[in-house]
């Protein structure tokens, strides 16, 4: 059998196996090889073999013929050395790939199909295109209820699952579309303090300005082992963290990467994915933040108490107790838009600053009143006031001070980008709507969140009385090419619609 020697290739090609085979390499020739074939790859140590989708190339600056070419993720993943012998073999189609034609074709799918289905997809067994194809057909074709029960308990058997040893342990969740809703910051010390178990594992951000993990970066360390988060529980009864370090429900990732850039948005699959994240990430209780509002992800109340009958129907199949609100989603919440101006609006709440955004404060504590009910020892209806003593008291400012501290605080936190541009009123009026999606593209193309820095900072909201050359919003940037393209779309549309007294419209 033909040997090839192993070669590490620096491309990041994000929950996708990937190896790198030249054009004169016999095997090439000899055995029918072809770009995007899925290929098996062997070391000769008899260990299972690492499967990779095929890319062929030209360059040997690249790979040379007698050398395999893997992708960063892919070396880790085989665990050998550079320089090593492998071998390659075609790899075998998953037979679980029947199921997904199926599902194309409109049929119902069985509990076994979709555990298959999962299996496939964390052994690296399917490629992009094919999990693209699977999204595509559970999107167009819809999941029945139990099917929905089906994939997320699939999802959670095929990974990781926590279990923090106590019968209470609480969570919360919010589907997305608002920017600034920066409430986890705040409920989580809240619950913390009144002694409920709260592990929250928080995702980074994909297509949103900021994730809750890359705003407590800001002040802490979010990328903490297993063992030391257990360490935190144990002290401080919750932290707020990255939960990429654990592999929880990881067929999950690998639907992320393929629905994002598709601009794929099922219901069924958004359901699927966060119940099986909080299943095993060792959750018992959880509340579900539903927003709505014309730009936001759910834009009626019919959609909404839809989606939430859905997440109770499977949830209560999990043994997950569920609470779902519906919440205001017609505006950003808070001031801040990027991590810096996130943690700014965070810690005055926390400090019961007068100057603190009262949405936010408002939201949170509602949020956290719901949570502290799943408390046996509160009653129904107690939990925003019992909430509300434990932030003004200054205890929830402690509790986050003593979880910052146990997770590693930030000695040198990001600043505010020193680029700034303020956008202002072109008449006087009312302001009658915020583009959700408009603001968080402005703090994106701004830089966030990877310059912690860049975002926007909020002036006005909905209802506020503006006069011609008010300011509505500053964007903050750290880099000229970003601070350039959010100025620009700010220019074009800047995401504010004031009722003048003549007429309404539309300011770009």
């Amino acid at each position: 059998m033909t040997t090839l020697k192993l070669r590490k290739i620096a491309i990041d090609t994000y929950k996708e196996n990937v190896a790198y085979l030249h054009r004169d390499c016999p095997l090439y020739h000899t055995e029918g090889f072809q770009a995007l074939n899925k290929i098996e790859i062997w070391d000769g140590d008899g260990r299972a073999p690492v499967i990779a989708v095929l890319n062929i190339v030209d360059d040997e600056n690249i790979v040379a013929p007698d050398e395999l070419g893997l992708c960063e993720r892919t070396f880790r993943q085989f665990g050998v050395t550079e320089g090593e012998s492998v071998s390659i073999n075609h790899a075998t189609p998953p037979a679980s790939i029947l199921a997904v034609h199926s599902k194309i074709a409109g049929n119902s799918l069985s509990a076994d199909d979709y555990l298959n289905i999962c299996k496939d997809i964390v052994a690296n067994r399917y490629s992009k295109i094919e999990i693209a194809a699977f999204l595509v057909g559970t999107a167009e074709s819809g999941l029945e209820r139990e099917e929905i029960l089906y994939l997320t308990q699939a999802m959670v058997a095929t990974g990781e699952t926590l279990d923090w040893e106590e019968s209470l342990v609480v969570d919360k969740h919010c589907i997305g579309g608002i920017p600034g809703n920066r409430t986890t910051m705040i409920v989580t010390p809240i619950i913390a303090a009144h002694g409920m178990l709260m592990p929250k594992t928080s995702s980074r951000a994909i297509t949103s300005p900021a994730g809750t993990a890359d705003t407590m970066e800001v002040l802490a360390n979010v990328d903490l082992p297993l063992d030391k988060l257990h360490s935190i529980l144990r002290h401080q009864r919750a932290f707020i963290a990255w939960g990429g370090t654990a592999k929880l429900a990881p067929a999950d990732d690998f639907f992320i990467s393929v629905s994002r850039p598709l601009s794929l948005d099922s219901s069924s699959q958004m359901i699927a994915s966060i119940l099986s994240k909080k299943v095993a990430a060792g959750s018992t209780h959880l509340l579900i933040d539903i927003p709505i509002g014309p730009s936001a992800k759910v834009k009626s109340q019919s959609h909404a108490l839809k989606l939430r009958k859905m997440f109770e129907y499977v949830g209560d199949r999990m043994g997950l107790e569920i609470d779902v609100v519906i919440t205001d989603g017609k505006q950003p919440v808070g001031r801040g838009i990027g991590p810096v101006l996130e943690v700014r609006d965070v810690m005055q709440i926390l400090q019961n600053d007068p100057e603190a955004p009262r949405d936010l404060r408002e939201k949170s504590l509602q949020l956290a009143g719901r949570i502290l009910e799943f408390d046996p020892d509160v009653r129904g209806g107690e939990g925003y006031k019992l909430a509300c003593n434990i932030l003004e008291s200054g205890r929830a400012l402690d509790k986050m001070q003593s979880i910052i501290k146990a997770q590693g605080e930030n000695t040198e936190p990001a600043l505010l980008g020193k680029l700034k541009h303020t956008v202002t009123a072109l008449e006087n009026g009312t302001v009658e709507a915020i583009d959700n999606l408009q603001m968080a593209k402005i703090a994106r193309l701004a830089g966030s969140p990877m310059d912690k820095g860049a975002g926007v900072d909020l002036h006005k909201k909905i209802g506020d009385q503006v006069s011609q050359g008010d300011p509505l919003y500053t964007i903050y940037a750290e880099i000229n090419a970003d601070f350039n393209f959010a100025k620009d779309s700010s220019d074009k549309n800047n995401g504010y619609r004031i009722e003048s007294s003549n007429q309404t419209s539309c300011q770009t």
